[in-house]
C-alpha cells in the first residue's frame, strides 16, 4: 500500500480497510440511515481460518476444532484431540493491493485424566504494508512506515456437567499505527490494550428415528476491555466487543457421511456515537443536547457502553435489529478425512451492508489437516470480494501416534 500523499490518509487508509469499506453500502441507502458501528482495532474482528470462513463465518457452536479460541474457546473442553496447533493466512483486500495480510497461530492443549478442561492460547498479527507518509512543499517523503496490530491472549476452559462447557480468555492487543510529521506536525501514537472473553458451550446428541444426531449451542462475549487512544489520549475509540449466540444441527446422511447446519447471531456491543442530524443544530438547545451527549459518549465506561449498546440506536428497536449480523452455512463430512462447506453471511445495508456468500473445502489425514475458503462479496465493488484463507492445522494425538511407531 505505497505512495499515500499525507498522514491524514495513513489514518483514513489503515481504519478504512479494515472497518471496510461500510461506505461501499451508502450510496444505496439515504444518508439519513446510514449509521455503522464505530470501533478502534477493528481487525479483531476479521475471521482468522478458513473453516469457520467457509461456512459465511460461523463458528459460535460447531464441532470443536483447533481454531475454537476466535470463535468460542470454551469448546475446547469437549475437543476430541488432545492437542492440536493450526496457523492461518489471509491475504486482505488482495483485489486492491497486494502487502495487506492477516495471519493467526493458535493452539490448545487438554489438562487432567479426565480431558474435562484445556489450555489454549492465539497470536495473531495484521500487517497493513508499506505505507509512506508525511512530505514537504516539493512532494518528497518523509518517511516510510509499516503500521501492524497484534493480539496475543490465553484461555482456559473447563466443562461444568457432561453436556456444557464455559471459558474465559485473557488478550493483550497493540495498534501501531505510529508517525511523526516533521513538516505538517502531525504525530500518531501507538495504541493499546486489554481485553477479555466468556463463552459457553452445550452439547447434546438427541436420537432423530434410529439415527444419534448433535445438537449444540454456544455464546460468547469477545473483546471486553480498555478503550484505545491514537492520540495521546485527546480521543479514544471502543473495542469491537461483540456478542456471538449459535446453534448447529448435526445428522448422518449414510454411513461415514454427515451433514452439520449451524446459525450464528453478531452484535458489536458499542454504543452508538452520536450525530449532529439527529438534532436540531439551529437551536442553541439542540447544540447543547448533541454536546452533552457526545461527551457522555466520550467519557463513558465500556461496560455501561455494554449494556447502553441494546437500547441507544436513534431508530429504536428496529434500527437495533438491524446491528444483528446474521452467518448461516453448512458443512459435509465423509469421514472426516474430507469436508466440503458454503455459507452467508449478512449485514443490513444501513450498518455496512457487508454480505457475501463463502465456500470452502478441507482434507484431513491423522496428522495433519488443510482448510481454504473463498468469499463471494453480493457487491461486485465490493474490496472484499474474492478474498481467499487458507488454515494448516496438526493433531497433537496423531503426531504422538506416529512418533510412537517409529521409536519401535
Amino acid at each position: 500500500m505505497k505512495n499515500f500523499p499525507d498522514t491524514y490518509r495513513l489514518m483514513a487508509g489503515a481504519l478504512a480497510m479494515i472497518n471496510v469499506f461500510p461506505v461501499a453500502a451508502k450510496n444505496d441507502i439515504k444518508d439519513n440511515e446510514f449509521n455503522p458501528v464505530n470501533t478502534g482495532v477493528t481487525t479483531l474482528s476479521i475471521t482468522p481460518d478458513a473453516r469457520g470462513s467457509g461456512m459465511g463465518n460461523l463458528g459460535a457452536a460447531t464441532d470443536p476444532d483447533v481454531n475454537a479460541q476466535f470463535w468460542n474457546p470454551s469448546k475446547y473442553a469437549f475437543a476430541y484431540s488432545n492437542g492440536g496447533v493450526a496457523i492461518s493466512y489471509t491475504p486482505w483486500l488482495r483485489k486492491i493491493v497486494n502487502d495487506i495480510f492477516l495471519g493467526d497461530l493458535t493452539g490448545y492443549w487438554k489438562l487432567g485424566e479426565g480431558d474435562n478442561q484445556a489450555l489454549s492460547a492465539s497470536f495473531r498479527y495484521f500487517s497493513l504494508g508499506e505505507v509512506t507518509v508525511g512530505g514537504n512543499a516539493s512532494g518528497e517523503t518523509i518517511q516510510t512506515i509499516n503500521p501492524y496490530e497484534f493480539a496475543i491472549d490465553m484461555g482456559y476452559s473447563r466443562k461444568l456437567s457432561e453436556k456444557f462447557s464455559m471459558g474465559v480468555v485473557l488478550r493483550y492487543i497493540l495498534s501501531d499505527l505510529s508517525y511523526d510529521d516533521s513538516y505538517s506536525g502531525e504525530t500518531n501514537t501507538a495504541a493499546s490494550a486489554f481485553s477479555a472473553d466468556i463463552s459457553g458451550y452445550y452439547v447434546s446428541y438427541p436420537m432423530v428415528g434410529r439415527n444419534e444426531c448433535q445438537f449444540s449451542w454456544g455464546f460468547n462475549v469477545s473483546n471486553i476491555g480498555t478503550k484505545v487512544s491514537y492520540d495521546h489520549g485527546a480521543t479514544y475509540a471502543y473495542l469491537p466487543t461483540n456478542l456471538r449466540l449459535g446453534t448447529q444441527f448435526m445428522f448422518p446422511l449414510a454411513d461415514y457421511n454427515t451433514l452439520a447446519i449451524g446459525l450464528d447471531l453478531n452484535k458489536l456491543l458499542v454504543p452508538t456515537i452520536p450525530r449532529k442530524k439527529d438534532y436540531d443544530m439551529d437551536s442553541i438547545e439542540g447544540q447543547m443536547e448533541y454536546e452533552e451527549a457526545k461527551e457522555k459518549w466520550e467519557t463513558m465506561s465500556p461496560i455501561t457502553g455494554i449494556f447502553k449498546s441494546f437500547s441507544d440506536a436513534p431508530g429504536g428497536l428496529s434500527e437495533e435489529l438491524k446491528e444483528i449480523n446474521i452467518s448461516f452455512g453448512g458443512e459435509y463430512s465423509y469421514n472426516q478425512q474430507f469436508f466440503a462447506r458454503m455459507g452467508y453471511n449478512y449485514e443490513n445495508a444501513s450498518k455496512g451492508g457487508r454480505s457475501y456468500f463463502t465456500f470452502g473445502a478441507g482434507f484431513a489425514l491423522n496428522v495433519v489437516r488443510l482448510d481454504a475458503s473463498y468469499m463471494l462479496a453480493t457487491a461486485q465493488s465490493s474490496p472484499l470480494d474474492q478474498t481467499l484463507r487458507f488454515t494448516l492445522s496438526f493433531d497433537m494425538d496423531g503426531i504422538q501416534d506416529l512418533l510412537g511407531r517409529r521409536r519401535r
